[in-house]
């Protein structure tokens, strides 16, 4: 399994698009939906997380890959849950 290793660049329009996203969602509530602060907060700290991972060096036996994965699932997890909160009213 190789998985491709983003510039320091990479790194940062990923960071800049997550908050760019977190920030879009705070914007477009409604107000059946509430703002979901922490959960944002939370994506953005994945999202630091991730690039952290990414920048680091690649020697750790497939772990690194492994924690990568499983940091881009919580981001897509983290999201689901603030749009089922939005589109159910919840907080």
């Amino acid at each position: 399994m190789t998985i491709d290793i983003p510039s320091r660049r990479d790194v940062f329009k990923i960071a800049a698009a997550g908050a760019a996203a977190a920030s879009a969602i705070a914007v477009t509530t409604t107000g059946a939906e509430a703002y979901q602060g922490n959960m944002e907060r939370a994506v953005s700290s994945l999202y630091d997380a991730l690039g952290s991972l990414r920048e680091s060096s690649s020697n750790k036996g497939g772990h690194r890959e492994k924690a990568m994965q499983l940091v881009q699932q919580a981001i897509e997890e983290t999201q689901a849950g603030i749009e089922f909160a939005n589109e159910h009213g919840g907080g």
